[in-house]
């Protein structure tokens, strides 16, 4: 590729993963009102499986390479990603129950720095302006996010460690997306993470018709947008983005979240909150410039 196609490659990917972030930011809406008929791993385990319909097309599509070879090409990627999505998602939903959204936004935003932090151990490394960024959008989340003081109590450290596995989840998805077949790689980590989920929920969690009727509508956005739309566009955008600047750029949802808290559920936005959205898109921006010297992603 040249120069020129390489960068519009690139402001795609931007433009993706910004969508994504648009997305996950709105399905805080959607899971605050589902949580509130049922709990956090049936709520998890329908709306990964609704999130699986959307991506049947894609997976059972024509191709030169029987639909059993892609299968098994990429089935150990897709239980690895799985596994990651799986344990981000509830510790972060079960923590959600013990702590109060703002700090679970900051603190799930965390992966932010923890993603170029965790791929020096794979030996990628970022580029200066991709650290800049990241300690700017970090502060950015402080601000938008937390009120001082920040006490880590039972469903702050939940969600902390739900932290490493989100950063966790952008490196494999960001090496994975490489090599399989985005639509089955998308597919298989939404099986495996509903699977799991459905079966924690049965032993622990009551099961009824009724509840889940009641939160239909947070229950589809959750599952056939945030999950079925939105992280299948993370597979596709991150087969062109570093981790670190993809990192950056999926963190605004938490903007959106606040947005849409502000839209929907009539939340204020103090001047706090509004500088930290601008100390975030300032991240952002910072990361795509190039400021400083580069390096290889």
């Amino acid at each position: 590729m040249n120069t020129a196609a390489v960068r519009s490659a690139q402001a795609r990917s931007d433009l993706l993963l910004l969508l994504t972030a648009l997305i996950w930011g709105f399905a805080f809406v959607a899971q605050r009102a589902g949580m509130e008929h049922i709990g956090p791993f049936f709520f998890n385990g329908v709306r990964f499986a609704l999130g699986c319909l959307p991506l049947l097309p894609f997976v059972l599509r024509t191709t030169t390479t029987p639909l059993a070879s892609r299968l098994r090409h990429a089935l150990r990627g897709g239980l690895l990603a799985g596994l990651f999505l799986f344990t981000a998602a509830s510790l972060q939903q079960v923590g959600i129950v013990y702590t109060t959204a703002g700090k679970a936004g900051f603190i799930t935003g965390l992966y932010v720095i923890l993603v170029p932090i965790l791929a020096l151990l794979l030996r990628h490394r970022s580029r200066r302006s991709t650290w800049t960024g990241a300690l700017v959008a970090t502060s950015g989340l402080y601000l938008l996010s937390v009120e001082p003081p920040l006490a880590i109590a039972r469903g702050d450290a939940l969600v902390l460690v739900s932290a490493f596995f989100w950063a966790g989840h952008v490196l494999v998805i960001g090496n994975l997306s490489r090599q399989l077949d985005w639509a089955m790689l998308a597919f298989l980590q939404f099986f495996v993470c509903s699977l799991l989920s459905t079966a924690v929920a049965i032993g622990t969690e009551p099961i009824a018709l009724q509840p889940l009727v009641d939160a239909a509508v947070p229950v589809f956005y959750g599952g056939v947008m945030s999950v079925g739309v939105a992280y299948t566009l993370q597979v596709v955008a991150q087969r062109r983005a570093a981790p670190g600047h993809a990192a950056i750029i999926l963190s605004l949802e938490t903007v959106f979240a606040a947005l849409g808290g502000w839209l929907l559920l009539d939340e204020e936005m103090p001047l706090r909150g509004l500088v930290g959205c601008g100390l975030m898109f300032a991240g952002m921006l910072i990361s795509q410039v190039g400021l400083g010297r580069r390096s290889k992603t």
